[in-house]
């Protein structure tokens, strides 16, 4: 392992251990400020923070979705800039970024449009992009999370003949796609959550009907197999899963049915990996999807936008409360949050925005 590895690794015990100690203290005013513009206005895009503290933002579209991206930039903390960085091979949104820690480097796999098979790596120390191998299946709207193992798991999405249970993994060190278990069910818009315990929770998403989903299922790593597990308390897409220190899991907002355009959701719930099954929480303060659900190292979660809204309000997990806590400097759908090693937040872009902000 490298040192630059090494050093980054150390980062993120760190910060996991001050979650762990601080747990969930009172809910204060949300400060927010502005930091640098980004070079692309973009939503639908990835945020990936990189080994070295930075963030690579990638792909996405302009405002009414007739251009997709295939530039990329960075956001470096310490100057506060965003700066262009080698674009992808191919334009994508809807696509997944995933961090391999074994290398560093951050895997982009599928997306909207003709290279939904496909995959690349960006490489932070060259800021190039190259091409690795094609997955099985060409995907999009799919999720891919790093495994205790250090393989990736993709599950799930679309192609361009509907709906997809199958699953597959893919292996850093070989720089290869295979197939794992499929799920019991066909999904995309779900959310795809690492326990921690070598199991992976698949909650919600639109199924082939066109519906929204309550059933949700584990992946076991052991076995490379997906089993049921207990029902969300309602069904919903486009929300957000978000784990919380205990180990439980946060599901928060989305939509109820009817494909994009359905009833939003205020309502959350929270999943309990030792029970296996989902409770409901308070609900949020207003009704959200297309949203951000991000863990703070007080142990809060931070929710924020969605659904052209800029409000921002924060999940207690020991009271199992949501507080409203202000607003951003504008409305946000389909941008993303990343917390930074100081703590931070960077929420950027969304729609047409090209703007972003700070959360601390």
């Amino acid at each position: 392992m490298s040192n630059r590895v090494r050093s980054a690794l150390v980062k993120v015990a760190v910060l996991s251990v001050v979650t762990a100690a601080v747990g969930c203290g009172g809910v204060g005013t949300a400060h927010f400020t502005s930091t640098g513009k980004m070079t692309v206005a973009r939503g639908g895009h990835t945020a990936t923070l990189l080994l070295n503290g930075k963030v690579l933002l990638a792909g996405g579209f302009s405002g009414d979705a007739s251009t997709i991206f295939a530039s990329a930039e960075l956001y470096d903390p310490a100057t506060g800039t965003f700066a262009a960085t080698g674009d992808m091979i191919a334009p994508r949104y809807r696509h997944t970024a995933t961090l391999l820690l074994s290398t560093g480097m951050v895997l982009v796999t599928g997306g909207e449009g003709s290279e939904a098979q496909t995959a690349e790596l960006y490489d932070p120390g060259t800021g190039t992009f190259t091409a690795t191998s094609n997955m099985t299946t060409a995907r999009f709207e799919h999720t891919a999370k790093l495994l205790l193992n250090g393989m990736v798991l993709i599950a799930g999405g679309s192609d361009s003949s509907g709906v997809l249970a199958s699953a597959e993994l893919y292996a850093p060190a070989a720089g290869t796609f295979s197939p794992t278990g499929d799920m019991t069910t066909a999904r995309f818009e779900h959310t795809e959550t690492p326990l921690g315990n070598g199991k992976v929770l698949i909650a919600g998403s639109v199924g082939g009907s066109g519906d929204a989903l309550a059933s949700a299922e584990l992946y076991d790593e052991a076995t490379g197999t997906f089993t049921a597990t207990g029902n969300m308390t309602e069904p919903r897409s486009w929300h957000t899963a978000t784990q919380v220190v205990s180990g439980k899991v946060l599901i928060a907002g989305g939509i109820s049915g009817g494909g994009i355009n359905g009833p939003h959701l205020a309502s959350a719930e929270v999943y309990d990996p030792k029970a296996g099954r989902f409770t409901a929480t308070d609900s949020m303060t207003m009704a959200r999807s297309f949203h951000t659900g991000t863990l703070l190292t007080d142990g809060s979660v931070l929710i924020a936008g969605g659904a052209s809204s800029a409000t921002v309000e924060v999940f207690n997990p020991s009271a199992g409360t949501f507080t409203a806590i202000g607003s951003m400097s504008g409305p946000r759908q389909w941008h993303t949050a990343t917390l930074l090693t100081s703590g931070k937040v960077l929420l950027a872009g969304g729609d047409a925005s090209g703007s972003a902000e700070l959360y601390q």
